[in-house]
């Protein structure tokens, strides 16, 4: 299993919302969260996304 070492959050003023990245102790991204992503992101890419750490995926 992956486990996240460290959470990095964007700027919202930059991107436009809220996005934290997540990191393994490598510095290799594991996910990328996105806020209120149903009114950020278009319905296809909602479609494709793998939810991973949730007890709903």
């Amino acid at each position: 299993m992956l486990e996240v070492a460290h959470m990095c959050p964007c700027d919202p003023v930059q991107v436009g919302g809220t996005i934290n990245l997540d990191f393994d102790e490598y510095g290799r991204l594991l996910g990328v969260e996105v806020l209120a992503a149903d009114v950020k992101l278009p319905q296809y890419l909602l479609d494709a996304a793998e939810r991973i750490g949730t007890e709903d995926a």
